[in-house]
């Protein structure tokens, strides 16, 4: 009987010289760890605990990659132009 191993992702941000803010990664939970050892405080945890690395990487890409929405084509779709409201004319 195989035995699955259970792992925990994290996403954390590294800094990218020239840059204020950095790139987004991912890594196992074990990793991290050996990271905070070997440097610690240079990268910024942003959420830990996270049960698939796929689910890591949507949050590390954010809304990078997403769909672009498409702007439509339909009447409907455009802005209607805004009418001109007449101000009634002061007596002089």
């Amino acid at each position: 009987m195989r035995t699955r191993k259970i792992e925990s992702w994290v996403v954390y941000q590294m800094p990218v010289k020239g840059r204020d803010i950095g790139m987004n990664a991912v890594c196992e939970t074990k990793d991290w760890e050996a990271l905070q050892v070997a440097q610690p405080g240079v990268m910024t945890l942003i959420r830990s605990g996270i049960a698939s690395e796929g689910e890591a990487e949507r949050l590390a890409r954010g809304t990078s990659g997403d769909p672009v929405k498409r702007g439509g084509t339909r009447e409907t779709d455009r802005p209607k132009p805004e009418k001109a409201v007449e101000q009634p004319s002061s007596p002089a």
